[in-house]
């Protein structure tokens, strides 16, 4: 049975703003207020979800959506680099940012690699299309890097294609299959229909 799982990207945050690696930043008023302008814009899910940090809990709170936590959807874990600027990194650490956007098993920051990520985020993914949800629609505000996880993960491309993958603030991003075979449809931004 096929199974829909729509992924929603945080609103806009300072640290998005500022290429920065999130260290859990909350959204700021323009992201708040496009979140708030979208509610009436996002699918009805069967279940909704969210990451754990603030600004997937501010997200899907300004949608409307009563989401419960999922562990699963946990933004990607850069450890020693949290709330850092890549320009900064990069400057203080060139032969780490290199080995992090060269392999995908490499971890110069202590924490998950983006070949862990990308399995965490396809075994959460594919526990979704068995046999106990058929025909189930989940709905799930995550960071964006797991958005590009799932991508990768549903289209059984290369590790590689995640950084050529490029996930907005605040659009939709739709899965649907099941285990070891999934169609994507990429990044519907969410927004408020125009008045008239």
């Amino acid at each position: 049975m096929t199974v829909r799982v729509m992924l929603i990207s945080p609103a806009m945050n300072a640290a998005l703003r500022e290429a920065r690696f999130d260290g859990d930043s909350p959204l700021d008023r323009s992201g708040r207020e496009s979140a708030r302008a979208a509610a009436g814009t996002v699918p009805s899910p069967g279940l909704a979800l969210r990451g754990p940090s603030g600004r997937c809990r501010e997200t899907a709170e300004a949608l409307g959506l009563a989401a419960r936590t999922e562990p699963a959807l946990g933004g990607w874990d850069l450890a020693d680099w949290a709330g850092r600027r890549l320009d900064e990194v990069a400057a203080a650490e060139p032969a780490g940012v290199a080995a992090w956007l060269g392999d995908p098993s490499a971890a110069p920051h202590g924490g998950e690699s983006l070949r862990d990520l990308v399995t965490r985020t396809g075994a959460w993914l594919d526990s979704l299309g068995g046999p106990a949800a058929p025909g189930a629609n989940f709905l799930a505000v995550t960071e964006a890097a797991v958005v590009r996880a799932a991508v990768v993960h549903g289209l059984r491309l290369p590790a590689e294609a995640f950084w050529r993958l490029d996930v907005a603030p605040l659009t939709l991003t739709e899965l649907s299959g099941r285990s070891g075979r999934w169609n994507v449809g990429l990044g519907r931004p969410l927004t408020a229909p125009p008045a008239g």
